[in-house]
């Protein structure tokens, strides 16, 4: 060990430390790609939900609309041909 090196690391100073050829461990390797992994499976569900719930709602003003009778239907005019609601 080089003279002062103790009192330096003590300090807080900074000691000389290689970790250009050192490679990522493993573990800590695995367990970002574990998490990435949650995060797309948790977006995933929340997306599924949310257009879940968003049909469900859609569909609900569908049926309440053909409910109240506020769905006109179309006729057709036999002058021009067109459909009108009727």
């Amino acid at each position: 060990m080089r003279p002062g090196l103790r009192e330096n690391a003590l300090i807080g100073g900074v000691t000389d430390v290689n970790d250009k050829d050192r490679p990522m461990p493993p573990l800590i390797a695995f367990a970002g790609a574990l998490g990435g992994l949650a995060v797309v499976r948790w977006a995933y569900k929340t997306a599924v939900r949310i257009n879940r719930e968003l049909e469900e709602a859609r569909m609900e003003r569908v049926a309440e609309a053909a409910r109240s009778g506020e769905i006109p239907t179309l006729r057709r005019d036999p002058v021009t041909g067109a459909y009108r609601p009727g």
